[in-house]
């Protein structure tokens, strides 16, 4: 059996690709975790897995797990992962994202490992996409347009050294904006979900306090981009870069009109000016050709399933 080891496999799409991958029964999993809250993610396949609490951070505790799990197969997921958050905190976000990545490969590489690795880059990093770049391709300009972009350029090309120099095989994803259950309320669809619980249950008043409704994004349920890493893992090339989408956007204010729809009780909506950041991109949508030619993948998951499910998530985790 190929040893696996995940770094955030008690977050939000760390804990769904453990699961994913539990599925097939061919691998022993490990991971890194940092809170002892975010392990109620892995409640139902904890049993299952090596679990070590680790400041990736700190690399010399990174050295010990590694030579202690020699794993096979590496996916990187831990991050700081809000780009609302990067503004006000952008030397923590950058630094800690290009810290924790520098960390990961040097491990690898100073105790000559063959492991494969998979670098989770983000598709913020295309940043201020003009329009007739649309649908993004992995060829499109990076334009980043906050502080967490700028951090996952650094881990993305992180990867892309270490494969050139080292011959470390490394394949770098860019992911599209995923959803679903477990994901923080730093994150829009997230947040919309626990308040429309919230108002559900009398805890608020029957208002969404909203931002920019306008901008577009395209949306994937996070089991469908978990099994994309896996795919692209497997199937795709060192070195190489590869978008996750669904391959479709879609308005926020759309997102909203789902979830209202789905509400048991009235709710109206209120645009927040305080809510709108700095600046925000009008519209990203994938071009998913090179994933699909290289791996098979489409997405298993609609929207409004999404949505339901992270509906249902939060209402009940509210008492």
């Amino acid at each position: 059996m190929k040893k696996v080891f995940i770094t955030g496999i008690s977050g939000f799409a760390g804990s769904f690709l453990a699961e994913h991958l539990l599925k097939g029964e061919q691998y022993e999993i490990a991971g890194t975790y940092n809170s002892e809250t975010s392990l109620s993610h892995l409640s139902k396949i904890k049993d299952k897995l090596s679990l070590h609490k680790v400041n990736l951070l700190d690399s010399d505790a990174v050295d010990d797990v590694f030579n202690t799990v020699k794993p096979d197969i590496v996916y990187h997921l831990a991050a700081k992962s809000s780009p609302g958050d990067s503004y006000e905190k952008p030397s923590e976000t950058i630094l800690n994202n290009m810290s924790i990545q520098i960390n990961v490969l040097e491990s690898l590489r100073k105790m000559k490992s063959s492991a494969k690795v998979l670098v989770v880059s983000s598709a913020q990093v295309y940043g201020l996409v003009d329009p007739s770049d649309l649908p993004i391709n992995e060829e499109t300009p990076l334009k980043p347009n906050n502080p967490y972009a700028v951090s996952k350029i650094a881990q993305d090309y992180l990867g892309l050294q270490y494969f050139l120099a080292y011959g470390m095989p490394v394949i770098r994803v860019r992911p599209f904006n995923h959803i679903g259950p477990r994901q923080s309320t730093q994150f829009a669809i997230s947040s919309f979900a626990k308040k429309v619980a919230d108002i559900e249950k009398g805890k608020q008043e029957p208002v969404l306090h909203v931002g920019n409704i306008e901008s577009k994004r395209d949306l994937t349920d996070v089991r469908d981009t978990v099994r994309a890493y896996h795919l692209v893992l497997e199937k795709g090339k060192n070195g190489d870069v590869y978008n996750i989408g669904s391959g479709t956007s879609y308005k926020i204010s759309e997102i909203l009109e789902i979830f209202i729809s789905l509400a048991k009780v009235p709710i109206s909506i209120k645009v927040d000016e305080t809510l709108l950041r700095p600046s925000d991109s009008p519209e990203l949508v994938c071009d998913t050709s090179k994933l699909v030619a290289s791996t098979g993948w489409k997405p298993e998951f609609s929207l409004e399933v999404s949505l339901k499910d992270t509906l249902e998530y939060f209402r009940n985790m509210i008492q």
